[in-house]
């Protein structure tokens, strides 16, 4: 039987209670536990003397219990446990709250390691509440594990060790000895019992990289699996090229990026024999919409239905009108589907989908729904393609035979993560904006200047524009640090600077109807001063909106920052984007600099990497890939060796059919558990 099916319960000491509360951890079954990596470590072999402690410092120290265990009550009827140690350096107290067993735990005269911050008072250095044990069975490097409340480290340690011991002698490595060899990786064995339970740091840090590499290749295989596997399929033909129709009826003239996207999308429709799987990704404001309402009216021509999913209810109403307007004068016939609508309203909408009255349907995560029936799908969008996951992108395909799908993603992704979180799509970037846009102009200033930033807005707004102000939280309180919060700020605007003009609010607290009526609002030009939470970085196109000031503006990721940057210049007038912020360190420097040196979203987007790594680009794990265990996108150079081994493999078994690989298309079916059709 294998160790993923074996439950945690058969550990020794996990009943059922505490089995609850290691399924908040993810950690099911004893495999679980053996894949649910440490944290971090403690390295007890790094000792300090005691006599060259000093306060403030985090510290091991190697030392005798010098004195028996002192209990004395204090106030509360609370204990304290006093005791010395010593070493050939000097004496340290150590003081223990509530532990009546310290006495029994601490023997006199032997050698313990402790570990904890020393302080100081007027009566010298001490130690409260080490961590501690004997300094002859220690382990050199002890692992440290998320914990959730009722699970301490301790047990961790003792569930990892147990199910560690339930390992095979020899364990069938997933990874080829060739891979192994020209890596210079280590085995399997290995890199398990040394990611837990590692010798010393060096083995840990060589367990790491082999257990890293192994993820982002598994992550790979599965990526690039799933789109040879679309291939497979036949696709939905559409024999006939609509697109100079459309374009005729445009009252604008396409860029030439917008008319190599459309041809690339046609190209694969109407000539490849599997259907399209591609993603168009282009800056904020490069037109991608006018090129989905293309390739809609040319499915539609073509005598199928189009889907377009978009991730929040404003988004798809914004879609619907301007979808509307480009389509007025035939006889195309749109729907809207969203979450928000009643429930006879969708049931009604649903009816005319199913009985192939609608054309093009425009909708939310409701387009999803079982419930959801389509006649002839034939091509299906999704916008914003990072919101989505890979799961719910094959939810929607499957409301069709094999329909051609497009995913649009504005947020620019280095080329090293494009081929992981897009590995499964063909890939056309739209790399010029329309004519008559023009840069926004970008000014990082700290706070002292605020209120001049305030009075430029008032300025803006009296010659009839309007303006963003993003803050990072909704109220106040929702932070470890002091920050800017909507509220507050809304409600100090209106009662200052602002009191004669109409100021608005909208954050991600609010109902789906509050949020479309205070967009309307906006779009309407009824409200002026628009503050909000990053909600507004997919919203509406308002063309009168010029000034994007943005509170606390170290606290956003430059790929946010660029996303709400790009809220504004979306309309004839001169924008600007004001980015505050007092903290001068050099990152921050460095960041909110490139802002206000370049728009280009793609050189912004390699620095955020760069800079802070990967997690700006998927807060929330919103990228919809597997959750991973070890692995860290901002590990480039891992990253790309393992997709040059991915290649490697797959040169060799195209479907990983070989026997030599059985063990690595398991590692991809555990991985991609959770999405649908990943692999036969």
């Amino acid at each position: 039987m294998s160790l993923y099916e074996i439950p945690i319960t058969h550990l020794s000491g996990i009943g059922e209670k505490k089995a609850a509360l290691f399924k908040k951890l993810g950690v099911n079954t004893v495999g679980d536990m053996i894949e649910y990596y440490p944290r971090a470590y403690d390295n007890w072999s790094d000792t300090t003397p005691i006599g060259e402690l000093v306060g403030g410092q985090t510290a091991v120290i190697r030392a005798k219990v010098a004195t028996p265990v002192n209990n004395i009550r204090i106030s509360g009827g609370r204990m304290m446990a006093k005791l010395s140690v010593c070493d050939d350096s000097g004496y340290l107290s150590l003081v223990f709250f509530n532990n009546k067993y310290i006495s029994s735990m601490l023997r006199y005269g032997e050698e313990y390691l402790f570990m904890g911050k020393v302080a100081e008072d007027k009566f010298g250095l001490q130690m409260t509440s080490p961590e501690f044990s004997s300094a002859a069975t220690s382990d050199a490097v002890t692992p440290v594990y998320n914990l959730t409340a009722g699970l301490s480290n301790r047990v961790m340690i003792k569930a990892a060790k147990e199910a560690l011991g339930m390992l095979p002698e020899v364990i069938r490595d997933p990874l080829p000895y060739d891979i192994l060899r020209h890596y210079d990786l280590c085995t399997l064995s290995y890199a398990l019992q040394n990611i837990h339970f590692p010798s010393d740091l060096d083995a840990m840090e060589r367990a790491r990289r082999r257990l890293v590499f192994e993820e982002l290749l598994v992550l790979n295989l599965g990526m690039r699996l799933m789109k040879r596997q679309s291939k497979e399929h036949t696709a939905v033909r559409m024999t006939t090229d609509y697109t100079a129709e459309f374009i005729d009826k445009l009252p604008f003239t396409l860029t030439g990026a917008q008319q190599r996207a459309i041809a690339d999308c046609v190209s694969d429709m109407r000539d490849k024999p599997s259907p399209m799987n591609r993603l168009i990704q282009g800056d904020v404001g490069s037109g991608k919409t006018a090129v989905c309402a293309a390739l809609c009216y040319h499915t539609v021509r073509n005598g199928y239905q189009a889907a377009f999913m978009a991730p929040t209810d404003i988004l798809a109403r914004q879609h619907y009108e301007t979808f509307t307007k480009m389509f007025a004068g035939t006889d195309i016939r749109l729907e809207l589907l969203t979450g928000s609508m009643t429930a006879a309203e969708k049931r009604k909408t649903r009816a005319r989908i199913e009985s192939g009255e609608s054309d093009i349907v425009i909708g939310t995560h409701a387009l999803l729904s079982e419930s959801t029936v389509f006649s002839a799908l034939g091509c299906a969008i999704t916008d914003e393609q990072h919101r989505f996951g890979v799961a719910q992108r094959a939810r929607l395909a499957s409301k069709g035979e094999h329909p051609h799908v497009l995913v649009l993603s504005a947020t620019p992704i280095p080329r090293t993560l494009g081929l992981i979180i897009y590995g499964d799509l063909d890939i056309t970037i739209i790399d010029e904006l329309p004519p008559g846009r023009s840069e926004v102009q970008t000014y990082f200033i700290g706070t002292d200047k605020r209120d001049r930033a305030l009075g430029f807005i008032k300025k803006q707004v009296d010659e009839g524009r309007q303006a963003y102000i993003v803050c990072p939280l909704v109220e106040e309180g929702e932070g470890e640090t002091p920050l800017e919060n909507a509220n507050d700020y809304a409600a100090e605007l209106m009662l200052g600077v602002f009191r004669d003009y109409p100021v608005g609010i909208l954050h991600g607290k609010m109902k789906p109807k509050e949020k479309d009526a205070v967009m309307a609002q906006f779009a309407n030009n009824e409200i002026s001063i628009l503050v909000a939470t990053t909600v507004v970085e997919v919203g509406v196109d308002v063309k009168n909106a010029t000034v994007m000031m943005i509170e606390n503006a170290e606290r956003f990721g430059l790929s946010t920052l660029h996303q709400l940057r790009g809220r504004v210049g979306r309309g004839e007038y001169q924008s600007y984007c004001i980015l505050i912020s007092d903290n001068r360190g050099e990152n921050t420097e460095q960041r909110l600099g490139t802002m206000c040196r370049t728009n280009n979203g793609f050189e912004i987007a390699d620095m955020d990497l760069k800079l802070r790594g990967p997690g700006d680009f998927f807060g929330n794990r919103q990228h919809g890939l597997p959750e991973l265990s070890i692995a860290d996108f901002s590990d480039t150079e891992t990253l790309a060796q393992s997709q040059e081994a991915a290649e490697k493999l797959l040169a060799i078994s195209p479907d990983l059919s070989h026997d030599g690989m059985r063990a690595l298309r398991a590692k991809i079916r555990r991985l991609f558990k959770e999405t649908e059709n990943t692999m036969n």
